[in-house]
């Protein structure tokens, strides 16, 4: 079963590191990333840019706005994703708490609805 597996973090925290900490912190997502893909669990996914680069889309009474930025006030942005191939959510959990961030911000673990016909 797919799994996405969505990278929660205060994109501050990756900005106040010294180069060599987050050059050290990066160099753990690519171990991740190639361990994933020597198991065959790991389907894509990539980093996102800034929060501040985001525009957010909504259609209300047949009127659609725009606006810069996330949709609401959050103090964790959505820094990234994998898109893993795991037997269960347990499988998808253990991957999920090998991800850096985990231990400085949260990872959403959810399955993925897949369908047939499109």
């Amino acid at each position: 079963m797919q799994y996405l597996l969505m990278i929660y973090e205060d994109e501050r925290i990756l900005e106040a590191m010294s180069n060599e900490v987050r050059a050290a912190f990066l160099q753990r997502y690519r171990d991740l990333s190639a361990r994933m893909g020597q198991a065959g669990v790991l389907q894509g996914g990539n980093a996102l840019r800034s929060v501040a680069s985001a525009t957010s889309v909504r259609v209300r009474n047949g009127t659609t706005t725009t606006t810069d930025g996330p949709f609401a006030e959050t103090k964790e942005q959505l820094g990234g994703f994998y898109l893993i191939d795991a037997a269960d959510l347990n499988e998808a959990l253990q991957i999920a708490a090998k991800i850096p961030s985990v231990r400085t911000g949260s990872i959403e673990v959810r399955p993925v609805s897949v369908f047939d016909n499109m």
